[in-house]
């Protein structure tokens, strides 16, 4: 085994999402061999049921001023698109104070200078995935047209004061503002309480399970092992490496591990100092179809509702944020409020045919941003926390931290994720 701090030659990943998979992908990319092992399987969780969105304009820092002007009362409310249900839980207490002190505009700024570092990494992430020896075969696709729809005019410039906060950090967004006749006639199906539209440039979109099924896949043919039905119990520091132990004894040795698993970081990090809380962010989504296909997402930020094309007339319907534990069920009352918010907007819509029910936990940290490098130990790395960015930002973190762990130089926004912090 290699000494602590060397280049290591065998690494664990815990975590079979899309962070976790792309870590392992990037360090095979750097000649290390990798074993990757999941709980459930590969994209079982938070990785599956999202909009699969590959978005630089808006992927925002999630603890944001709009969030507060829901209200306390209205975030008690089933069908808020933030929901926070009564708790006496101290740990979600505390989560939900921390966030609450980053729902300032100039916080919110500050986290939005370092997506501004990260987002223009992401797109070149996957492409580099799609190259090489065995590359990811799934594709990702141009969204063309990428509209955001809204009920009033008034709405809309809630996400252009987004936009230009973008631009003015030096971001690079390149928008069209749509009265209702120009946003009805790009061809989409959107119904009659749409009334103006905002058209984004240079956005694409993916199948997320479809693509995160390939990224394990070609984890495997270069060499690598996905394990499924492996729940890590214990991650050991050793003097000669890491062990990795399961619920009955088993375990895997290497020279180092990398955490990714999601909104149950906290359980295999904080006994090697990481002690930024991870809290479920919970997103549902569900599959209708339409009459005619639908080519190109569709979004509307008031309802925080994303539609996505899953091919031919299927289309996937994402969205709220749930604060509560990972695997609590699914709550049917926020399916309902998903299709009441989003049936005046859209038409041609089977809303009682819809299948494919879902919930997810995305690791949202109080501050919005990830946590990305290596922990107290030097063997022990984490990859998490992306909030709703786990599919966007995914691939650029595997990287990012691929290259850290084998000596290859790194941007300083890397500093700026520490997960000790």
């Amino acid at each position: 085994m290699a000494s602590a701090g060397a280049r290591p030659e065998h690494v664990v990943v815990v975590g079979a999402g899309m962070v976790g998979l792309s870590a392992a992908w990037f360090l095979q990319e750097r000649g290390v061999r990798v074993t990757v092992l999941d709980a459930t399987g590969v994209a079982a969780d938070a990785s599956w049921g999202n909009a699969g969105w590959l978005t630089p304009a808006l992927t925002l820092p999630l603890p944001e001023p709009a969030v507060l002007r829901y209200g306390l009362r209205a975030m008690l409310r089933p069908s808020s698109p933030v929901y926070v249900p009564l708790t006496a839980d101290p740990r979600l207490l505390r989560f939900l104070v921390g966030f609450a002190r980053h729902c300032t505009e100039s916080r919110w700024r500050r986290a939005l200078a370092v997506y501004q570092q990260l987002t223009p990494l992401a797109l070149e992430a996957y492409d580099a995935l799609a190259e090489g020896p065995h590359p990811v075969p799934e594709p990702t696709h141009v969204a063309d047209p990428f509209v955001a729809a809204f009920a009033d005019v008034a709405e809309r410039e809630v996400l252009v004061g987004e936009l230009q906060a973008v631009q003015e950090l030096g971001g690079k967004v390149a928008y069209d503002l749509l009265d209702r006749e120009q946003t009805h006639a790009l061809g989409l199906p959107l119904g009659e309480g749409v009334v103006a539209g905002l058209r984004l440039h240079g956005q694409r979109f993916l199948h997320p399970p479809r693509f995160v099924a390939a990224l394990a896949d070609s984890v495997r043919a270069r060499g690598g092992e996905v394990s499924a039905g492996w729940p890590v119990r214990q991650v050991r520091e050793t003097a000669s490496g890491v062990q990795v132990r399961g619920p009955a004894g088993e375990q895997v040795s290497a020279d180092a591990v990398v955490l990714a698993t999601g909104a149950r970081l906290n359980t295999l990090a904080r006994p090697f100092g990481v002690r930024a809380l991870v809290q479920a962010g919970r997103g549902y989504s569900f599959t209708v179809r339409t009459e005619s296909p639908v080519d190109d997402p569709v979004y509307f930020p008031t309802q925080r509702v994303a539609c996505t094309p899953l091919g031919g007339d299927q289309l996937r319907v994402a969205g709220m944020m749930e604060l509560r534990r990972p695997d609590a069920p699914l709550d049917p009352r926020r399916v309902q409020a998903i299709v009441a918010a989003t049936r005046p907007m859209l038409r041609g819509v089977d809303w009682a045919a819809r299948t494919q029910e879902w919930v997810g936990s995305r690791p949202c940290t109080t501050d919005g941003l990830p946590l990305l490098g290596r922990t107290r130990s030097p063997r022990v790395h984490v990859a998490g926390g992306h909030g709703m960015w786990g599919v966007a930002l995914g691939p650029a973190s595997g990287r990012l931290l691929a290259d850290a762990i084998t000596g290859h130089p790194v941007p300083d926004v890397l500093g700026q994720l520490d997960p000790l912090r």
